[in-house]
C-alpha cells in the first residue's frame, strides 16, 4: 500500500453466503478493485471479510459485498472501521 489515503474495514456478512461461492466470488472482485485483505467463514454461518486500500476501491468493494454474487442471498451487512494495517493481496481464509 502506498502513500494515498487508505481505509480498512471489518465486514460481517450474513445470510446465505456459505457454500454459494461467496468467498471467491469477493476474492475476483476484490483482485478488480485493487482491494487487499481477506475473507473467511464464521462458524455461525456469516461470512468476515477484512477489506484495506484506497478510500474509492473500498467503498466500491462495500456496495459489492451487500450483494454479493447472484448465488447468494445477503440478509445483513455490519461494518467497523479499523486502522490500516498495510495488507498486501487478498486472501481466502
Amino acid at each position: 500500500m502506498n502513500g494515498r489515503s487508505a481505509l480498512r474495514r471489518v465486514v460481517r456478512v450474513t445470510g446465505r453466503v456459505q457454500g454459494v461461492g461467496f468467498r471467491m466470488a469477493a476474492a475476483r472482485e476484490a483482485g478488480r478493485l485493487g482491494v487487499s485483505g481477506t475473507i473467511r467463514n464464521l462458524l455461525d454461518g456469516a461470512v468476515e471479510a477484512d477489506i484495506e486500500g484506497p478510500v474509492e476501491p473500498v467503498e466500491e468493494m462495500l456496495v459489492w459485498l451487500r450483494t454479493g454474487p447472484s448465488s447468494a442471498r445477503v440478509e445483513r451487512v455490519d461494518v467497523q472501521e479499523a486502522d490500516p494495517r498495510g495488507a498486501e493481496g487478498f486472501r481466502v481464509v
